[in-house]
Order: structure tokens, then sequence, then C-alpha cells
């Protein structure tokens, strides 16, 4: 295949990316970048293994030479609440909020070494994201009308340049262009409780960009073990007009800082061990972190301080492993863990966001059916995670409590072309 047949191709899933796509991992972030990092469960900032290294390490581009990877996931959430409690008529039970089942996230990623010392990459993703979508809606006895849900999207756009400064070290920088989209339904019995209540819930899709900046180092300190440092600038994105009665600042939600540490052991000549800690800082963005709890304080929703998520800052943990059976086939595993970004007493207003999973164990593998090609798998699963509300309907609402749950299961596929 020439070159420009897949470079054609790869300009048309970047495309794509703009298209519908929501999940939720790492509270909304995703839980790796790169179908190779994702079945290791997302370790990334010592292993480099594709064109899409930089969006967890821009340092990584010089080590993976020319190529062109290609790749889409197929995501299945479950979520649901349950309320009790409630003396409100009709509050009570399990709803559900599955009415959108699956989701399509394509990717893609370009490498080129430009010297022997200098490299190019451009990777284009989704960083993060949040479906529900609630035929019967949760908030319907509090005056909310319609179906219930929200629709949050972030693709990135990361170009990014390394340069090798020896056989050991090597640096990166990359620009982060973030786009986001945003829709929220049937949660207009919240518009009382709005300084804008025009602009709170059913103003179709908003959307907000913006620009922010990440770097890294890649080391090699021993001939089988490296490390590898990122950090990723906080994106402050415009504001979604339409809904400025429900986000905090005016209808500000930009994207958080976040960064990290790996390390990777090539233990023998097939297998290779990775580990990442991932801290993201949900608190310093304020449509996420402020609680619902200054609405009774007198902020009002959309205010500058009004009340939103009530989510807390993360740190994750990934362990995984690679062997290589043969030449051509390579199979990989792992499993991560996070802190919880919920409180127990945010549960009511996480009903339309209720990002619980903390732990995910992936499957991978790659097939090299010819030189200069590649195609790899990965399966995930997150399992099942129950967050029990404590005193978390306010009593303005009647009191009660609002149980959160979700599990999610995907599956991805890419192809390489080694250039």
């Amino acid at each position: 295949m020439s070159f420009n047949k897949p470079l054609f191709a790869a300009l048309l899933a970047g495309s794509a990316a703009v298209s519908p796509l929501a999940f939720a991992t790492n509270g909304y972030f995703a839980h790796g970048y790169g179908i190779k990092s994702l079945g290791m469960a997302g370790v990334g900032y010592a292993l480099p293994q594709d064109a899409l290294a930089a969006a967890s390490n821009p340092a990584g581009i010089a080590l993976v030479g020319d190529r062109l990877d290609l790749g889409v996931t197929w995501f299945k959430p479950e979520r649901s609440v349950e309320i009790s409690g409630s003396p409100v008529p009709g509050a009570n039970g399990r709803y559900d909020g599955n009415d959108t089942e699956s989701f399509l996230i394509p990717e893609f990623g370009y490498t080129r070494q430009l010297n022997e010392r200098l490299a190019f990459g451009l990777a284009v993703y989704g960083n993060g994201g949040m479906n529900t979508d609630y035929q019967r809606n949760p908030f319907s006895a509090y005056g909310s009308t319609g179906d219930a849900g929200v629709d949050l999207t972030q693709v990135f756009v990361t170009p990014s340049l390394a340069w090798r400064v020896n056989e050991r070290h090597s640096f990166g920088i990359g620009l982060n262009y973030a786009y986001q989209r945003f829709e929220a339904r049937g949660i207009d019995g919240f518009a009382r409780m709005s300084e804008s209540p025009e602009h709170v819930s059913d103003d179709g899709h908003d959307h907000s960009d913006g620009w922010g900046l990440r770097l890294g180092w890649n080391g090699q300190l021993t001939d089988s073990l490296s490390v590898g440092v990122a950090w990723s600038s906080k994106i402050k994105t415009g504001k979604f007009e339409r809904y400025e009665g429900l986000f905090a600042d005016h209808g500000s939600f930009d994207i958080p800082e976040n960064y990290g540490i790996g390390l990777a052991w090539r233990a023998t000549e097939r297998l290779t061990l990775a580990a990442d800690v991932q801290q993201i800082d949900y608190s310093d963005v304020k449509a996420i972190s402020n609680s619902v709890d200054v609405l009774f304080s007198g902020h009002l929703l959309g205010s500058e301080d009004g009340p939103n998520f009530g989510w807390e800052d993360i740190r994750v943990y990934k362990l995984g492993a690679s062997y290589a059976v043969t030449a051509q086939l390579t199979l990989r595993g792992g499993y991560s863990w996070a802190d919880q970004a919920l409180d127990k007493g945010e549960t009511f207003f996480n009903t339309l966001a209720p990002g619980v999973v903390r732990e995910h164990l992936t499957l991978g593998a790659t097939w090299v059916p010819e030189a200069g090609h590649e195609i790899s798998v990965f399966y995930a699963h997150a399992f099942s995670e129950e967050l029990k509300g404590s005193n978390s309907i306010p009593q303005a609402f009647g009191g009660g409590e609002v149980d959160l749950q979700m599990q999610q299961d995907s599956v991805g596929i890419a192809y390489a072309w080694k250039l």
C-alpha cells in the first residue's frame, strides 16, 4: 500500500472523531490512548508503543519510528440509579440510563522521524466524556419533563515534537487542541434554582474549544529499565453559552490539569512489565468540583461559584504486561484502579454523570501478518461499582438517598503501517 492511501484514510478517521461518542472511565477521562496501551490498562508514560504515544507522553514519539495507526473502539457502558427513602410521590425507584446503549470511538496517530534527533507526531483521540440517557426521567418527580440525560464529548488533536538528546533520553512537547460538545435534557425542574433559567436544559448541543500544553520526558535508566514523566496543562475552554444557567461561572467547563510518572522494565527478551501513576485534578474546575450544597448557601446554578457535581481529585494506578510469543504475535494484559471521584453526599446531581467505576481489567494482542503491517486488538472490562448515597438528596428536595451503579465493556481494533 502506498503512503498516500493510508494517510488519506487517517484524515478521514480524524474527521470522524467529532461524531457522537461518549464514555466514562477514570472519572470522565479515558483510561488509556492507543489500542496497544488500552490492552495494558492504559500504561504509556514510559512505554510508547504506537503513534498515539503523544496522547500520554510526547517524548515517546521519538522512539516508535515512522508509522500510521488507525483504530476504533466499541464502548458499552451500563449506568443506573436507585432513589429510595424520598417522601416525594413518584420519586422512589430504579432508573435505567442506557437508552443509548453503545458508542464508537475512533482514533489515529501519525509519526515521522524528521532526522536522527527530531520527530514529529500528530494524534487525534477521544480524551473523555460522559453520557446518560434515561427514558424514564429520575427528576420527573421534582418538576422535570421529558426524557433525561447528558451528552459530553471531548476530542483532542495533539501535534507534537520530540527531541532525542542521546540514545537514552528524549524530551517532547505537544499542543493539545480540545473540542468539546455538550447537551442536557430533562432537567428543567432545576431552572427555578438558576440565575439563567432559560439556559439549563433542552437547548440542544453546544460546543467549546481551547488550547493547552503537554510536556514529557523519557529516560532509559539502564539497558532494561526506562522511566517516563508527563504533564498536561489545564485547558481553559470557551463557555457553553446555551448552558450558562447550568454550569458554574456562566457555562464554563474547563479541562483539568493532569500528570504522571511511569516505569517500564524489560524483564526478559520477551516479557515487558510497565506501571503508571496518573493524577487528575478535577477540583480545579468549578463546574466539576463545586458541591451541590452551595445551592443552599445562596449560590444559584450558573453563578460564578454555583453548584455542580462535587468531584474530587483522583489518582489512577496502572499495571501492564506484554509478552512476545513469537515475532508475529504479542499478547498483553493489565489492571488499573483509581480513587473514587464522588463523595457519598453528591450522588443526587450525579444521576446525570455516574462516573463511579474504579477498576479495569484488560487484555490485548498484536498480530504482524507481514513486514510493516500490524493488527492490534484489546478488550477492557470496568467492574461494576456501586456508590450508595449518604444524606444525598437535599432536604429542599424532600430528603432520601440516591445510589449510583455503573460498569463498562469495550473492544477495540487498530491497523498500523510502518512507513
